[in-house]
């Protein structure tokens, strides 16, 4: 593979990092916004989505004609690499930008895709994900919410659990059974649905972090336009699939994994030990390089993905894999991090005298979701082993 950019490449860079110059100011640092409800806050998201909206910068994979910049897979590498430098991500407004816009994209009718992708882009229509339930988590297709026909509507009833952003959301994408008699992967229908409707209840999970970030939705009665179906009834499935698509195609990855390497070495060189720094330990510098090696094997593993895609090849095995390795990195990181602060390990996010405001804390008890989200690591290693190593299903 070529590791070079080409000139139109190094153009569009240029052109980024001159408006993030521009404009930095107006984005949540990493470090301010580790929860929901973290000292940057929601508000600054949103902030920082309408001002990326302005320059036309968000949602810049959609194509031209739904507002987006058609950028290719180079530039779209080259996006993050500029946010990465300045220690910025991409604003967390809940699943409108990254999930249910392509996904609309791709299945929604005419209507659907009038009707909410310019609020999508101009960060003025929130979403969520209604996929997870109480007894249905992994195994996703053995959901039991159901919307039963009525005239022009559906009706449904159940709920849904795990529910990232439902408290700021103004729409759901669900998943319903529509077909209880149909295998568990048929009969199943994808649904948009007004988080204002008579009959929706959002319960907040709190965390261990303290967050309130995920919820528990509740559908009572809830009546839905049939016009609000994407895709086919009882087809829901195929839809639901290129939603999960674009939701693991970014789990994991190298950025975070390198910027925190860079993180716990000044964290090291900051921390007293024997009249020296914890950095002057030749062991702590030693479990530090065996942590950006793997960072840059997550790294390299990407740009194996990045070949298939610029081969017009479908995904491989390597987002699973980088799903898995990329979150049990950082687990293992954030466990090192406790090891390094010793007693002050147990001061929590922004409690006085923490070091560094205590996101080390934050990070280790939040660091354990990132296994569970977007499929489970338990699921990665079934995948990779079934459909990669040919091993049999255990």
């Amino acid at each position: 593979m070529d590791f070079n950019y080409s000139a139109e490449d190094e153009a569009f860079r240029q052109e980024f990092r001159a408006w993030l110059e521009a404009n930095k100011q107006f984005a949540p640092h990493r470090a301010e916004v580790l929860g929901d409800e973290g000292s940057g806050g929601w508000n600054a998201q949103v902030r920082w989505a309408k001002k990326l909206s302005e320059g036309r910068w968000l949602a810049v994979n959609w194509p031209k004609e739904y507002g987006g910049r058609s950028l290719n897979v180079m530039q779209t590498i080259i996006y993050n690499e500029e946010l990465a430098r300045l220690g910025l991500t991409p604003p967390m407004i809940g699943m409108g930008i990254s999930l249910l816009g392509p996904t609309l994209i791709h299945w929604g009718t005419e209507e659907q895709k009038r009707q909410h992708l310019p609020k999508i882009l101009k960060a003025e229509e929130i979403w969520c994900q209604g996929y997870s339930e109480p007894g249905s988590g992994s195994d996703l297709a053995s959901l039991q919410t159901r919307a039963i026909e009525d005239g022009d509507n559906y009706v449904v009833n159940g709920q849904k659990v795990w529910t990232s952003a439902a408290h700021h959301a103004d729409w759901i994408f669900l998943l319903t059974r529509t077909d209880p008699a149909a295998p568990k992967h048929k009969g199943i229908s994808y649904l948009l649905v007004d988080m204002k409707s008579p009959g929706v209840t959002v319960r907040p999970l709190v965390q261990i972090t303290g967050g309130k970030g995920f919820n528990e939705v509740f559908f009572e009665d809830v009546r839905v336009p049939k016009k609000n179906l994407v895709g086919e009834k009882n087809s829901g499935w195929q839809v639901a699939i290129t939603t999960l698509m674009f939701e693991r195609s970014g789990g994991g990855g190298d950025r975070g994994a390198l910027f925190q390497v860079r993180e716990l070495v000044n964290l090291a060189k900051k921390l007293p030990r024997g009249g020296k720094t914890a950095w002057d330990d030749a062991g702590v510098r030693q479990k530090i390089s065996e942590f950006t090696c793997e960072a840059y094997a997550l790294k390299y593993t990407g740009y194996r993905q990045l070949t298939r895609r610029l081969k017009g090849m479908p995904p491989g095995p390597e987002g699973s894999m980088m799903k898995l390795c990329g979150t049990e990195l950082n687990l293992r990181m954030q466990l090192f991090a406790m090891e390094l602060l010793g007693p002050y390990s147990q001061f929590e996010y922004h409690a006085p005298m923490a070091i560094d405001q205590g996101k080390w804390s934050f990070r280790m008890l939040a660091a354990r979701g990132g296994t569970i989200a977007a499929g489970t690591n338990q699921i990665q290693h079934n995948i990779i082993g079934e459909r990669v190593l040919g091993l049999p299903k255990g």
